[in-house]
């Protein structure tokens, strides 16, 4: 890399750092580490809101995984605006009315202090876990394009996080994401607008889209309902709502968010301008990453998108001529279907259908063989790593759009790129430490352990947390292993909990009559459901899109504590809430 881009790289991370430190001078109170004085803008929640979520994995699988498989991604999101209007009308109210720090504390005052703990150590588990694969998932990959050593990489993003969500808290998460979003934008503007000057002279833009269209990349919709089919318009409006309504209103992480707005009012609009923001968002992302495919369709791509595997094979005696005879089948296939995408640009012009279609024939047959090489790539990396017994994934669409920006952006913008991918680490590692250090204070360490102390003493306590938590999500990103898809794997740790939290929260919500014990037996058993559904899909007894999980855990925990409460009555309970 370019000293220039290191210069942006590090400017860019040590003023989003400092800036945040600054901004939270002056905090020296629990409630101000914890939640910021209740004294946040809906600009400010809003955009937090969106960086929580929108990690790095998002920026380095969503443009690869369009890249694989089109725009129907996008209808994974579809659910969101509907779960934001229900957070806002119906949940927003009950949080605020109560003033909790957690969205845990409010089941104690419905049920008691076991269904807060239970739900809260669900909260811990999940999103503990993610908090090392949102550390370790960007640092894989960065320390491959910088030739860094893993574990530094790792060490580099982890520190950093810790030591400003530390010093400030939930104050300096939300003030550092609003820098970070602002920056992660820009440089995906910066590298769309790039893409497309770097499309052929004779072809524009709309060209570009046309092929992609009839390529299938463009799919945004289907409406065809199918279990197994991970995004389609059910599985997105049935199973992603409930993912969604259990991510934003039950998920500390981003319960803190709103929890900091000054007003009722302000929290609402936060929550609103992420439901309306944050498809377009996606949209964007996912057409960078169709753009990115679009680009490589003129410009000859690597037969293999992970740069250290392919240099680990093209040095292996056994590996290297094989790899060598694929690339010029590789590079005789390009060549071809570079005349049909031409042909169909010319077309598509005219608008002669039947050559449009014989082009479409050319150029399926053509992108069969491309993965039919690139299969054959793969067995020889599979090969290498079992002779070898170096650990090594196949997968690559994590590394497409790392590809382009190492390889195809001018000096400077290489930095700013990388930053992005850094400043998205950052913001959603902080939310999740500091979500897990506020749970852990005040829902078991205040509640059960150390009840009557000062509030300076828990202040210090959150911070201690917050170094203990960050510390496991280092170990656990140290000790991980590479998934097929980083963005797909958070989701499907996420949709093993959520279901079954977010089942709890609805029947305190709306189901008055039902206490805490039927519903800690319905949890229970959610839970357990969950988990059953998801080993049988796993080891191939069922096939069931993993979406589903989050709508299968709720209803379970919303059905069996009905029927538990018929059970039990009000036996030796006392209504709470």
């Amino acid at each position: 890399m370019h000293t220039i881009d290191w210069i942006v790289l590090i400017t860019t991370l040590v003023f989003i750092v400092s800036y945040g430190i600054w901004k939270t001078r002056k905090v020296n109170s629990t409630e101000s580490y914890l939640l910021g004085d209740r004294e946040l803008k809906w600009w400010t929640i809003g955009l937090s809101i969106m960086a929580t979520q929108a990690s790095a994995i998002t920026f380095l699988s969503t443009p690869g995984q369009a890249f694989d498989d089109g725009m129907r991604f996008a209808q994974f999101y579809f659910g969101l605006p509907i779960a934001m209007v229900i957070l806002a009308i119906f949940v927003l109210p009950i949080f605020y009315r109560l003033k909790v720090y957690t969205a845990y504390e409010y089941l104690e005052q419905r049920f008691d202090v076991r269904m807060r703990q239970f739900t809260g150590f669900l909260f811990l588990l999940g999103r503990g876990l993610a908090a090392g694969i949102t550390i370790y998932a960007p640092a894989i990959i960065l320390s491959l394009v910088l030739g860094w050593n893993l574990k530094l990489t790792i060490a580099i993003i982890g520190v950093i996080v810790i030591f400003y969500t530390m010093s400030g808290g939930t104050t300096a998460v939300s003030q550092t994401q609003k820098q970070q979003m602002i920056i992660i934008m820009s440089g995906l503007v910066v590298a769309f607008i790039i893409l497309i000057m770097k499309l052929p002279m004779d072809v524009s833009f709309t060209d570009a889209m046309g092929v992609a269209g009839k390529m299938g990349k463009l799919n945004i919709v289907d409406f065809e309902f199918d279990l197994e089919n991970k995004y389609n318009m059910w599985s997105a409006l049935f199973g992603g709502t409930f993912l969604f309504l259990s991510y934003f209103g039950t998920d500390q992480s981003q319960v803190a968010r709103y929890l900091s707005g000054k007003t009722l009012k302000e929290s609402r609009l936060g929550l609103l301008f992420n439901g309306i923001f944050k498809v377009p968002m996606q949209f964007f992302v996912l057409m960078v990453g169709i753009m990115v495919f679009m680009f490589y369709q003129f410009t000859k791509p690597p037969i293999h998108f992970n740069p250290a595997n392919l240099a680990k094979i093209e040095q292996d005696a056994t590996a290297q001529p094989k790899l060598a005879a694929l690339q010029l089948q590789f590079d005789e296939v390009f060549e071809k279907k570079q005349a049909a995408i031409h042909s169909m640009v010319a077309d598509l012009e005219t608008g002669n259908e039947a050559k449009i279609q014989e082009s479409q024939v050319l150029l399926k047959s053509y992108n069969d063989q491309d993965a039919q090489i690139r299969k054959e790539v793969d067995k020889l990396i599979v090969d290498y790593s079992e002779r070898t017994a170096i650990q090594m994934d196949v997968e690559d669409s994590d590394y497409v759009f790392l590809a382009f920006v190492t390889q195809h952006l001018p000096i400077g913008l290489v930095g700013l790129l990388l930053a992005v991918i850094f400043s998205a680490a950052m913001s959603s590692t902080a939310s999740e430490l500091n979500a897990l250090a506020s749970c852990t204070t005040v829902d078991f360490y205040k509640r059960s352990f150390n009840p009557n102390q000062s509030d300076q003493h828990y202040l210090k306590s959150a911070k201690l947390f917050t170094l203990m938590w960050g510390a496991i999500a280092l170990t656990f990103a140290t000790f991980a292993s590479l998934f097929d898809n980083l963005i797909e794997f958070v989701n499907i740790v996420g949709s093993l909990f959520y279901g079954t939290i977010l089942g709890v929260f609805v029947v305190a919500f709306f189901y008055d009559k039902v206490k805490s014990k039927a519903v800690f037996y319905g949890a229970v058993i959610g839970e357990l459901t969950v988990l059953s559904t998801f080993s049988l899909d796993y080891f191939g007894y069922i096939n069931l899109a993993y979406l589903w999980l989050n709508l299968i855990g709720c209803m379970v925990v919303i059905f069996m504590s009905l029927i538990f409460q018929s059970i039990f009555g009000n036996k030796g309970e006392v209504a709470m809430g």
